[in-house]
């Protein structure tokens, strides 16, 4: 029996989804030349390349933008034919907020999935988010097993959507691991947060303002995978553990 809910699902997401790369930051923390999505893996692949292999497997008619800024041209060359370029100006005066900003402002229309530039993640994540976001509504992809210090945490409120969502939140039940979805309801919304809050704030703080205007976003846990964001050396060590079971 053909299921017929899943069929429509596939196709709405081949239509109407844009995902978005965040890959102008200078990523000092990691003491690299080049920009860190260049970074190599253990497999010979950079993290942008399994980045852009385990994409488009999974949505293969997605419209992707990829946002540069640090040594684009080396990005540009990485993706070239495989993506179109965001270019902010300001790379190194504003953060993720910003960056992100200028890439829902020129992405098509419908919902919108990004990734932070320096995340490693097991092949079969993205295949378990084609339902999630064919189901509708925004969330954040949400580690439960570990809440770190320095980490983006979040909160539930009473309806177990999330109520606060950034690095200072205290009592976190777990955190954001750097893969995030706004639904096409949402999304003026959240591009209005975006333009509102500093330059220098992280694109979670965008989230935190659409949220108190009454944007709904749940958390997906999605523990079951492998998932690192490369800020630091010990980081890049447990993603190659990642890629070699993928």
């Amino acid at each position: 029996m053909v299921d017929h809910r899943f069929t429509i699902t596939r196709w709405e997401i081949r239509m109407a989804l844009n995902v978005v790369i965040l890959a102008a930051g200078m990523g000092t923390r990691l003491g690299r030349p080049h920009p860190k999505p260049l970074t190599t893996l253990a497999d010979g692949r950079s993290i942008l390349r399994q980045q852009l292999d385990h994409i488009t497997a999974a949505f293969p008619d997605a419209h992707i933008s990829i946002v540069v800024g640090f040594k684009m041209e080396q990005i540009m060359e990485a993706a070239a034919g495989e993506a179109v370029f965001v270019y902010n100006e300001l790379f190194d005066q504003t953060n993720t907020s910003k960056s992100l900003l200028k890439a829902f402002r020129l992405a098509p229309e419908g919902g919108v999935l990004w990734f932070n530039g320096d995340v490693v993640f097991e092949p079969g994540l993205l295949p378990s988010l084609v339902r999630v976001i064919g189901d509708g509504g925004s969330f954040v992809c949400v580690n439960t097993e570990k809440v770190a210090d320095e980490e983006v945490k979040y909160t539930l409120g009473a309806d177990g959507f999330i109520d606060a969502l950034s690095k200072q939140v205290t009592g976190g039940l777990g955190e954001a691991v750097g893969i995030n979805y706004v639904a096409p309801a949402d999304r003026a919304t959240v591009v209005r947060h975006l333009d509102l809050v500093e330059d220098t704030d992280y694109f979670e703080a965008g989230l935190e303002g659409a949220i108190a205007e009454g944007v709904r976003i749940r958390p997906v846990d999605i523990s079951a995978f492998g998932v690192v964001e490369v800020d630091f050396a010990e980081d890049l060590t447990r993603a190659n553990e990642i890629e070699t079971r993928g």
